[in-house]
């Protein structure tokens, strides 16, 4: 069990709050396709190689696929805590082959991806508490910017945003910055650009993002960094085996292992920040 021992406390009733954890790091994207939930359960690997403890909440609300990347079978997911049978604690599962703890979702269920907002509310003051049981909770996001992820979002202390060079992808992701800037999410936002032909390549195409941003939007989001393109990822994925895993030396791993490191010294940082007040 990669995080501590999970109490068996009943789910909270308390009125939603907006707070924000210093440990938690979303993952999002401007529109699917874009490697977002291969990325999130590989950085919660990377993560968990650095000797910390790691927590993947599926917070795809609706197409949560987590589990099938994974090749598991939860038998308790999100939906036994939006019905309310369970708390969020308590369908925590530990992931023996890669040595951290997921929350899984439930694909195909359309009513959570339409919860009443103050449901939302309640399962986001879960999380909250949650995450004071790891040194970090990576939250998958859902493609977009709708009112459940803009509310997931909300508790994380930054968001990597996952984008690759196709033109779609780019102008959604800046559609993201844009609607986040209008949230209230700009400023924590990172920029992360997947299936890179080249170190090169991924930098350009970080820098035409960052061109309209500032340009546009007077604002100049950070890039996290950058994932090659790898025929070693597709291997990982029909296999349902973490790349760390199957190809711990491709290209792709050692990429996101670099991002990982880049996550653990932004979540000190932000730790920092909230102990001096």
């Amino acid at each position: 069990m990669t995080g501590k021992p999970v109490t068996n406390k009943a789910p909270s009733t308390a009125n939603p709050t907006f707070g924000r954890s210093s440990n938690i790091i979303a993952v999002a994207s401007g529109k699917g396709g874009v490697g977002k939930t291969w990325f999130s359960i590989t950085l919660a690997h990377a993560l968990t190689k650095m000797g910390k403890r790691v927590l993947l909440f599926d917070g795809d609300l609706g197409l949560a696929n987590v589990d099938v990347q994974l090749g598991l079978m939860p038998k308790r997911d999100l939906n036994d805590v939006i019905r309310g049978r369970l708390g969020l604690d308590r369908v925590v599962q530990e992931y023996e082959d890669g040595g951290f703890d997921i929350v899984a979702g439930r694909s195909g269920q359309a009513s959570l991806s339409a919860l009443p907002s103050q449901r939302l509310g309640l399962l986001r003051d879960q999380l909250l508490d949650l995450s004071s049981e790891y040194d970090v909770v990576i939250t998958d996001l859902g493609a977009g910017v709708d009112r459940t992820v803009r509310m997931l979002s909300a508790t994380a202390s930054s968001t990597l945003l996952i984008t690759t060079d196709e033109p779609t992808s780019l102008t959604d992701a800046y559609a993201f910055i844009k609607l986040g800037n209008a949230a209230g999410m700009s400023k924590n936002i990172s920029i992360v650009v997947n299936m890179s032909s080249s170190v090169a390549e991924g930098q350009k195409t970080y820098k035409t993002l960052l061109k309209a941003c500032e340009n546009f939007l007077r604002l100049s989001p950070t890039m996290a960094g950058l994932i090659r393109v790898d025929s070693k990822v597709k291997e990982t994925i029909r296999s349902q085996t973490p790349i760390l895993i199957r190809s711990p030396n491709a290209d792709a791993a050692e990429d996101v292992e670099k991002i990982a490191r880049y996550v653990w010294k932004n979540v000190e940082n932000a730790q920092r920040r909230s102990a001096q007040g």
